[in-house]
């Protein structure tokens, strides 16, 4: 299975596995600092992406935009890390590939996150963020909204609630290994385990725990794998099968698909949650921002 990776893969791995589980399975306080080191070290930036600090919806922000960015044409961002972690800067590097390959600019907004501040902080922050884009002018028409991992629960539970309430939707969704199954039902819970580079599944509950604010984890405000799907827009779902939460994107595809969601699942063997952070260091990486951008650039043409 790991035979077809390339050189750096199969390095990069064993290496995610020493460095990054230990560090995702720790207490919130733990893992912050360290994340944002280590996303410190790998970071990657194409030349000519201009980098600014920006606020959104009273929260902090960054948006990245490209060398000849079209104007108008975001990528609405919500980074991962359990709900628990996880900043733009920790995902910057990746967001900066997608922006480049896209041709659209990034904005990633600073949620709130547990247990701090457990559900619903991070949606109303999320909300919020997306009405102030509009606010501004931009056309929802123009607009993408993407997450990974527990930002993309975040960006689906996002597009439920703008449903929900009547606002403008995007034009489609990016969801890279996203966590739409809080209760871990999923089979790859258990036949993944033992091949997840990055998650382990006690780490997962506990997240998903301090995450909840007391509501049951099979709730579809929590795991938007049960809600109503209907009438959202285009997704493309990215997922390694060598992680945990496969199941939650090979369901979320189903489910989407017989709710009359256009959906794009790729499905990548060998690779391991959101191994997409390694744009600029890993052949492998670079192909799904690839797709990730022609993905965008067709919806906002």
């Amino acid at each position: 299975m790991t035979a077809s990776l390339s050189l750096r893969a199969r390095l990069f791995g064993p290496v995610n596995q020493l460095l990054l589980q230990p560090v995702l399975a720790s207490p919130a306080a733990v893992m912050r600092p360290k994340l944002e080191r280590i996303a410190g070290l790998i970071t990657h930036v194409p030349r000519g992406t201009r980098i600014e600090p920006i606020t959104l919806a009273g929260r902090p922000a960054e948006k990245l935009t490209p060398k000849g960015a079209t104007s108008g044409q975001v990528l609405y961002y919500l980074h991962g890390g359990a709900y628990l972690g996880g900043s733009p800067r920790t995902h910057r590097g990746m967001l900066a590939h997608v922006a480049k390959a896209s041709g659209a600019t990034v904005i990633a907004i600073d949620y709130r996150l547990a247990p701090e501040h457990p559900y619903p902080a991070a949606l109303d922050d999320a909300v919020a963020g997306w009405k102030a884009l509009l606010a501004d002018g931009l056309a929802p028409s123009k607009l993408v909204i993407g997450g990974d991992s527990a930002g993309g629960n975040l960006a689906l539970v996002t597009a439920i609630a703008l449903r929900d309430a009547g606002l403008p939707l995007p034009a489609g969704l990016v969801l890279l290994s996203p966590w739409t199954d809080m209760s871990s039902s999923g089979r790859s819970m258990g036949t993944r385990a033992e091949r997840d580079r990055l998650l382990t599944v006690r780490g997962i509950d506990r997240a998903a725990r301090e995450f909840a604010n007391g509501l049951p984890l099979a709730d579809p405000r929590l795991s938007p794998l049960f809600a109503n799907l209907k009438g959202l827009p285009k997704m493309l779902i990215q997922v390694g099968d060598d992680e945990v939460l496969l199941d939650d994107s090979l369901r979320l595809a189903d489910a989407a698909r017989k709710a009359g969601v256009d959906v794009t699942l790729e499905h990548r063997m060998g690779l391991w949650h959101v191994w997409q952070v390694m744009a600029g260091w890993m052949p492998e990486a670079d192909q799904a921002v690839a797709a990730i951008g022609d993905f965008v650039r067709r919806l906002l043409r």
